[in-house]
C-alpha cells in the first residue's frame, strides 16, 4: 500500500503577538513555583507540553501516588470488557490486613468493583487497591509486574513500583514527570473523573457498617475546576499530589512531590494552575475520534476505512499569541496487514508550526476492519470495472 501524505493547512483567525519560544524553560527563569517542594511538574494534557518543571526526573517514594498506575490499570481493563463495574470481588485476607490508609474491608466481605474503584480514587484505599490487583492479576505480585510493564511501555525511565499501595518498601519510586505522564494516560479515560472528583461518598450505605468516604484531595471541593487525582503521603515522601483541573478545552495536570505539609502542597499546586489558566490557552484542531481522513485498504472488508483522532488534538498557546502558521500532517503507514483491530494505530497526525514540529498524536480505526471474502472481491471488481457505484 502507498504512503499517504498530505498537509491540512488550518487557518486559526487569533490576533495576537507573534509565535514565541515557550513552556518549560521560560517558565522556570521567570516564575517562582513549588519552591518548598523537592520536584514539580505541570502539564498540558492535551498536547503534553511542559509549562513548568523542577527536579522533574529525580527519583522519590511516590507513597500513595503510586495509585495513579493502579487506576490506569483498572481503566484499561474496564474498557476491554474484562471487568465490569458490577462485578463483586471477594476480599482476601491479606487484602484485609493492609495498614496505612483504608476503608476497612472485611476478610470475605464482597464488595463491587464500583466501590472498590470509589474507595481507591476518593479515600486512598490499600485494602481496595490490593483487593482489585487481585481480582485482575489473580495476586498483587502478578499486578505489579503489570505495573512495571506499563511504565516500560510509556517510556518512563524512573519508575519502579514494588505495591499497588504505595506503601512504604525499598526500591519503591517513581518521579514528578513520570506520574504526570500516568495522569495523562490515565485520563484519557474520561469517566475516571467521575470518581476522582467525589467528595465524599459512603460504602455499605444504610448498613450498621456504612463507611464515610471523604476525598484526600481537598481541592476537588475548594479549587474550582480540580476534579481529581491522587494525593499521597508517608513519613519518608511526605507530602505529595498529582492534581488535575479542567477550565474551557484545557486541562492541566500538576504534580509536586516532598512538601512538608498538606497546606502548603495544596498551595503549590493552586499557584501551578493559576499560573496556567492565567497565561496559556488551547486551540482544538480536532475532536476525539474525530474523523481526519478516508483510505482504501486492498482485500479489505469495507471499501473505504474512516481514520480517526484517538485523542481530541488541540494546541497549547500563550493568551493573545496568533496561530496562523498552525498547520498539520497526515502521515499512514506504509503497509497495513488485515485485519485490524478498532483502536490499533495506522498513522499519525503531525501538528506543525511553520516548519516546527510541535506534536505528534496516534491515528486509529472506529471499528474492527477484516478482510473481505473472495465473493465481495469480486463483486468490488465488476463495479470497477464497470463504473458503478
Amino acid at each position: 500500500m502507498k504512503k499517504y501524505i498530505f498537509t491540512i493547512i488550518v487557518s486559526l483567525m487569533l490576533i495576537g503577538t507573534m509565535p514565541g519560544k515557550i513552556f518549560a524553560e521560560e517558565a522556570e527563569n521567570t516564575i517562582s513555583l513549588a519552591e518548598e517542594a523537592k520536584s514539580a511538574i505541570l502539564l498540558e494534557q492535551s498536547t503534553g507540553k511542559i509549562l513548568f518543571e523542577k527536579n522533574a526526573h529525580e527519583k522519590l517514594p511516590p507513597a500513595s501516588l503510586t495509585k495513579v498506575m493502579t487506576l490506569l490499570l483498572v481503566m484499561e481493563e474496564l474498557d476491554k470488557g474484562t471487568l465490569t463495574l458490577d462485578e463483586i470481588v471477594r476480599v482476601s485476607e491479606r487484602a484485609a490486613s493492609m495498614g496505612g490508609s483504608q476503608v476497612f474491608l472485611a476478610p470475605g466481605e464482597e464488595i463491587s468493583v464500583e466501590d472498590l474503584l470509589k474507595s481507591i480514587a476518593i479515600a486512598s484505599g490499600n485494602d481496595a487497591s490490593v483487593a482489585i490487583a487481585e481480582r485482575i492479576s489473580g495476586s498483587e505480585e502478578a499486578f505489579v509486574k503489570r505495573m512495571n510493564e506499563k511504565a516500560k511501555e510509556l517510556g518512563l525511565k524512573n519508575t519502579t513500583f514494588k505495591n499497588s499501595s504505595g506503601l512504604p518498601a525499598k526500591d519503591h519510586f517513581s518521579s514528578a514527570y513520570d506520574l504526570a505522564i500516568m495522569s495523562k494516560e490515565l485520563l484519557k479515560y474520561e469517566s475516571i473523573t467521575n470518581y476522582t472528583s467525589i467528595y465524599e461518598d459512603y460504602l455499605r450505605k444504610g448498613q450498621d457498617n456504612e463507611f464515610w468516604l471523604v476525598n484526600t484531595n481537598k481541592l476537588v471541593r475548594f479549587y474550582d475546576g480540580v476534579d481529581g487525582i491522587k494525593t499521597g503521603y508517608t513519613r519518608e515522601a511526605k507530602y505529595g499530589l498529582a492534581a488535575t483541573a479542567k477550565k474551557a478545552d484545557m486541562r492541566i495536570i500538576a504534580v509536586v512531590m516532598g512538601a512538608d505539609t498538606v497546606k502548603k502542597r495544596n498551595s503549590m499546586v493552586s499557584q501551578m494552575l493559576d499560573y496556567s489558566f492565567n497565561h496559556f490557552d488551547t486551540h482544538r484542531l480536532f475532536e476525539k475520534q474525530e474523523i481526519v481522513t478516508k483510505i482504501d485498504v486492498l482485500q479489505s472488508e469495507e471499501e473505504e476505512i474512516k481514520v480517526i483522532t484517538e485523542t481530541p488534538i488541540s494546541v497549547l498557546h500563550k493568551k493573545g499569541e496568533a496561530l496562523d502558521d498552525i498547520h498539520t500532517e497526515i502521515n499512514m503507514q506504509e503497509s497495513l496487514t488485515l485485519p485490524i483491530e478498532k483502536g490499533e494505530q495506522i498513522g499519525s497526525l503531525i501538528v506543525r508550526r511553520g516548519k516546527d514540529e510541535i506534536s505528534v498524536h496516534p491515528l486509529t480505526v472506529e471499528r474492527d476492519i477484516h478482510k473481505a471474502s473472495y465473493l465481495n472481491l469480486v463483486k468490488r471488481s465488476f463495479k470497477k470495472m464497470l463504473k458503478i457505484k
